[in-house]
């Protein structure tokens, strides 16, 4: 082992100080195989950056719902996608709604399906691996950057539709809360071309998780599925924005329209009539 791995390892005594972690806990992951210390001098165990963030997590998700079975695959999918040192992006991991999520950098993946309470970054400090809140200072930079990614689509959308998603998708990604705008703007732009309909929904769906009663979102839920020939969701969808808001006159309009392709007469009239009132 040379001196620049063992700089990047650290002891069992210091990951027990470290993650307050009992031995027996230890030993119970390097028998699921999902931490794997190397040895060091007189055959003592040396933890890794990936060791350490997989115990971590482990600990962390302890007191969440996840049945052992999600909380091996959680771990297990971790050990496959986390890099082999730190990287100078760092490493995020924090429960977006029932979700595990991790961002390395512009990257953002799922670790496993679970209700959860976990948000931790790591970083390197003279050659340790130690755990770091997230601070008002790091939300802010993250803040700033989301929202020139979204000016930045914003700018794009009418030259070039392509680069304006992929530039969306980054503003959401580096955004610390769930970024509004950029769902409702992504998922439209997506809209008009009907062959991603189908990416649309996924992004409104993503929305709806984080804000479920919003009228706009479900009603651009309902223009998605309305083109996708799915009439009876798309229908659905209509109504449920009207229940948030009654005064919704474009939902009004296209379920009218739905209504009448589907024969439904009376629905057509009344829908229609709100309408007219509404935008008259």
């Amino acid at each position: 082992m040379s001196k620049r791995d063992v700089a990047h390892h650290v002891s069992l005594a210091k990951l027990q100080t470290m993650l307050g972690v009992s031995r027996g806990v230890v030993d119970g992951l390097i028998d699921l195989g999902l931490v794997t210390p190397t040895r060091g001098p007189r055959n003592a165990l040396r933890f890794s950056f990936q060791d350490v963030v997989l115990l971590r997590t482990a600990l962390q998700l302890r007191t969440s719902n996840a049945s052992p079975r999600k909380l091996r695959e959680a771990l297990a999918r971790l050990r496959r996608e986390l890099p082999d040192e730190l990287p100078l992006s760092g490493i995020r991991v924090a429960a977006e709604g029932n979700d595990i999520v991790v961002k390395t950098g512009a990257s953002r993946w799922d670790a496993v399906s679970g209700q959860m309470l976990l948000d931790f970054e790591v970083a390197e400090v003279a050659g340790d691996v130690v755990l770091l809140e997230a601070t008002p200072e790091r939300k802010s930079v993250a803040v700033s950057q989301a929202k020139q990614q979204y000016d930045l689509a914003e700018s794009l959308r009418a030259t070039d539709p392509s680069a304006a998603v992929r530039v969306y998708r980054r503003a959401i990604e580096l955004s610390p809360e769930p970024f509004y705008a950029a769902y409702v703007d992504l998922g439209a732009l997506l809209c008009e071309q009907e062959h991603q309909c189908g990416d649309a929904l996924r992004v409104f769906d993503e929305a709806l998780a984080l804000f479920p009663r919003d009228a706009v979102l479900h009603f651009n839920r309902g223009v998605a599925l309305d083109i996708m020939e799915r009439l009876d969701e798309a229908k659905t969808s209509y109504e449920e924005c009207l229940a948030l808001n009654p005064e919704y006159a474009d939902a009004h309009h296209n379920l009218a329209i739905l209504l009448d392709r589907r024969g439904d007469r009376r629905g057509l009239i009344r829908h229609l009539n709100a309408y007219r009132k509404l935008s008259g």
